[in-house]
């Protein structure tokens, strides 16, 4: 059987200000899922599980663990550019890497990272 897809769960410590995070600064379409403690989060085929767990171990702890996606975009040096107008904390601009992807990486506002990618 194939793997249609692939979705995210997160443990974040405060789950509206984690969501409002995503709507207002990475620009993802956040909703609400009729259960508490949850929001989903969608930016083009990136899905994110927002679970409220204010007790868990914050992900800048776990060290190079803290690492949850590789997100595959189109023109990374425009989202590069929308994400650092908002503030976000990037850990170093883009750059070209030896496997022929062009990426940078960020830390979120709970202390997860992700990798933005783009095929060179």
């Amino acid at each position: 059987m194939a793997i249609t897809s692939a979705r995210y769960v997160l443990a974040v410590p405060d789950l509206q200000r984690s969501a409002d995070w995503y709507r207002d600064v990475l620009g993802f379409e956040v909703f609400e899922v009729g259960s508490p403690g949850w929001r989903f989060a969608r930016r083009g085929a990136c899905f994110l599980m927002l679970g409220e767990c204010p007790d868990a171990i914050p992900p800048q702890e776990l060290g190079d663990h803290s690492y949850f996606a590789y997100l595959v975009c189109e023109d990374i040096d425009a989202l590069y550019q929308e994400f650092t107008g908002k503030g976000v904390s990037i850990l170093r601009p883009p750059q070209d890497k030896p496997w022929g992807m062009r990426e940078f990486p960020l830390t979120t506002i709970d202390g997860h990272r992700m990798m933005f990618g783009q095929p060179i």
